[in-house]
């Protein structure tokens, strides 16, 4: 069998495929990252209009303020605008309830829907997800109103927080069932002709197997919440929490202290995805 070889000199044909599929790759990152690494840029620049273009020197005065000697603010940094501190707290204390809320919820629809078996499966499943398809202006609207109306409850936190769990909670549901499609019921049939309860046998066989998806299902209702801004907007009445805040600022200017929240948010979401990876690591070796 004659084996061909290229003369010596021979140019090798091009790999198409491959340079379209790294330029697709480096316009992707470059669509992804360049505007985070321009508002990076912007945060520490001591222009007072947001760019990273316009050069005017390196300054971390939108990350701390700056006062004179007598007290009197300079430079408004993030210690001085109140509103966005205020802001963060009101967003943590609506993402830890809708941690509390939407996870039980969307277990318990996903335990209903993965252990039943019969025709109304389909209809419950369509009503359960509908909530991820529905407007958030309308999710919002709704629930301020049903709650000022029927419990006499005004608007702001508490309705927030429901309106975001209207939604969230079907997030969580979807992320169980996947996790429950994948279960051995083996496992809980022989806990239940050992003699075991019911709830004995979810709390000790089911319970422990989602405790991963648990995680993960908090985690993802924590950040839907904190990133939430229509359904919010639209429920919370006159309170309002950081993203929020932002947008009602954005009407009259981008401020760089907004530049800077970015930039901290941008931080910890690095830092906690490194003690992730560095946690699975560890795990796996």
């Amino acid at each position: 069998m004659s084996v061909a070889v290229a003369a010596p000199g021979a140019r090798t044909p091009t790999d198409w495929s491959g340079v379209i599929l790294k330029v697709y790759v480096a316009l992707f990152l470059g669509f992804m990252f360049l505007p985070i690494l321009l508002m990076a840029g912007a945060a520490f620049n001591a222009n007072p209009t947001p760019s990273a273009l316009d050069w005017r020197g390196f300054t971390t005065d939108w990350f701390t303020g700056r006062t004179d000697e007598a007290g009197r603010v300079i430079v408004r940094g993030l210690p001085q605008e109140t509103r966005f501190l205020q802001g963060l707290k009101h967003s943590i204390l609506i993402a830890l309830g809708v941690i509390a809320i939407s996870v039980p919820l969307g277990l318990a629809g996903a335990l209903l829907l993965t252990r039943i078996g019969s025709k109304a499966t389909g209809p419950l499943y369509t009503a359960l997800v509908s909530p991820l398809l529905t407007p958030g202006i309308v999710l919002g609207v709704s629930t301020m109103i049903f709650w000022r109306d029927a419990f006499g409850v005004q608007a702001g936190l508490f309705t927030a927080m429901l309106a975001q769990s209207c939604f969230i909670a079907s997030y969580c549901m979807l992320m169980f069932m996947a996790r429950l499609q994948r279960q051995d019921r083996s496992l809980e049939e022989a806990a239940l002709d050992l003699g075991a309860s019911g709830f004995f046998a979810f709390r000790r066989v089911t319970l422990p197997y989602l405790t991963p998806t648990i995680v993960a299902a908090s985690a993802i209702a924590f950040l839907q919440s904190n990133e939430n801004y229509n359904t919010t907007f639209f429920a919370i009445g006159s309170s309002w929490t950081l993203v929020t805040e932002i947008g009602a600022r954005m009407r009259f200017g981008v401020s760089p202290t907004i530049n800077a929240i970015g930039v901290i948010f941008i931080l910890l979401t690095v830092v906690f995805a490194a003690l992730w990876a560095f946690s699975l690591r560890k795990k796996t070796a």
